[in-house]
């Protein structure tokens, strides 16, 4: 509905509302009435044509609520002066309880077996949003009903979780024996620098199966609900994120390393500039923001603009963003040269079962094996060499030609 049908319709429905007043949600108002600088000049006819009339049209005495959900950046600053759009209400992601909560009112239909916990799961997944949750309960009522069960257990919501948090697998991709002992080694170089350095979240858990755009993946979680971090704890993520590469330097050589760790170096190097840039951890550039980061490329409020420092300071600001990414690459790979035979037995682990929980990966670390293995999974399957023949395909059975225009029409009458 436009904006004065949308009026109408709740002032036929609901005559006593102009009384105490209604709300209008308008989800694409930044769309129609963002910063003056950037929007289009015949959306800015917008709030005349649709909005205006109905706000005109409506009693004296009515009152509107009005609100959009999203962030306020976007508008206009007229459009935020006091009386105007000059609240704002932050809706931050749920706590323990809330998770616990929003399980509970998603799972009503949901039958559950006697021992889950929604209490257990919300403290097992910190940093999910309602929608996350929402879906969490809805993949592990899947994965139950795919196995023909009547109730969704504890095992159905952590497959759910790891789908949720890490992507389906892709177990249909085909891998070369070389590419999986690669990506082995890239996950076993994560989950070792992430168990060396108290500072990292524990390991949730380690896998060499594809899941969305990764080869593999070593996903960590926080024991409880953050919401700060420390120099200290952005350095050892860092080092974290470099073990992959690190591992298979060390493993394989310098010559021999793979692009899999493009998302590392990506996700590393955002990392130091908010440090240096934003959040003040450097002490060469010191407690100053650089640059506006508020404003983004869509708005079109940086097209000309100067990035409010000089030449100089953009070099030194290089200057420290390499050297923090590549003293954390060092470091991963000073820890991963002292502990080169537990990487060696954590890529040997994950080779042979594919996937390991974070305490299993502890027990190597500790005790040279794992005291309770888990079961083998199916294997994806490798790409055949030249010496394998490939499969061949099934032969087509031809139909045989009655005549007609397609089979199982034969008394069809003519025309239909």
């Amino acid at each position: 509905l436009d904006a004065l049908d949308h009026f109408a319709a709740v002032l036929g429905a609901h005559p006593d509302i102009a009384k105490v007043g209604f709300g209008l949600r308008i989800d694409d108002l930044p769309a129609h009435y963002a910063h003056r600088d950037t929007v289009v000049a015949w959306e800015q006819k917008y709030w005349e044509r649709e909005v205006g009339p109905g706000l005109y049209a409506a009693p004296i005495d009515t009152t509107f609520a009005m609100y959009r959900a999203g962030v306020g950046y976007v508008l206009d600053p007229a459009l935020q002066r006091p009386g105007r759009f000059d609240r704002r209400i932050v809706v931050p992601r749920p706590d323990v309880r809330g998770r616990e909560g929003i399980m509970q009112v998603h799972s009503k239909r949901t039958p559950l077996a006697g021992e889950v916990d929604l209490s257990v799961i919300a403290r097992g997944t910190p940093g999910f949003s309602g929608a996350d949750l929402a879906n969490l309960v809805n993949e592990a009522a899947l994965l139950a009903a795919r196995i023909s069960k009547r109730v969704v257990a504890m095992a159905e919501f952590e497959a759910a979780k790891d789908k949720v948090m890490m992507g389906a697998e892709r177990r249909s991709l085909v891998m070369s024996d070389a590419e999986k002992e690669m990506t082995a080694y890239h996950e076993a170089g994560h989950a070792l620098c992430a168990l060396n350095l108290p500072e990292c979240y524990p390991v949730h858990k380690a896998t060499i199966i594809p899941r969305g755009r990764a080869l593999g993946m070593v996903m960590s979680l926080p024991e409880g609900d953050r919401y700060s971090k420390s120099r200290a704890k952005c350095l050892a993520e860092l080092t974290m994120a470099m073990g992959g590469r690190a591992a298979e330097e060390i493993i394989f050589g310098a010559d021999k390393v793979s692009n899999g760790a493009s998302g590392d170096i990506k996700m590393a190097t955002w990392y130091a500039k908010k440090m240096v840039c934003e959040w003040g951890m450097s002490s060469r550039m010191g407690m100053i923001e650089y640059g506006d980061h508020e404003d983004y490329v869509f708005l079109g409020r940086e097209i000309g603009r100067s990035r409010g420092y000089s030449e100089h300071t953009a070099r030194e600001i290089d200057e420290e963003v390499h050297q923090i990414v590549n003293g954390a690459y060092e470091r991963a790979k000073k820890i991963l040269g002292e502990n080169r035979e537990q990487v060696e037995k954590i890529a040997a682990a994950l080779l042979e079962y594919e996937t390991l929980d974070g305490a299993q990966v502890e027990e190597i670390v500790k005790h040279g094996r794992m005291m309770n293995p888990p079961p083998k999974g199916l294997t994806a399957p490798s790409a055949p060499t030249p010496s394998e023949p490939l499969p061949a395909n099934r032969p087509v059975e031809k139909m045989p030609d009655k005549g007609t225009i397609l089979p199982g029409l034969e008394g069809a009458p003519a025309g239909a």
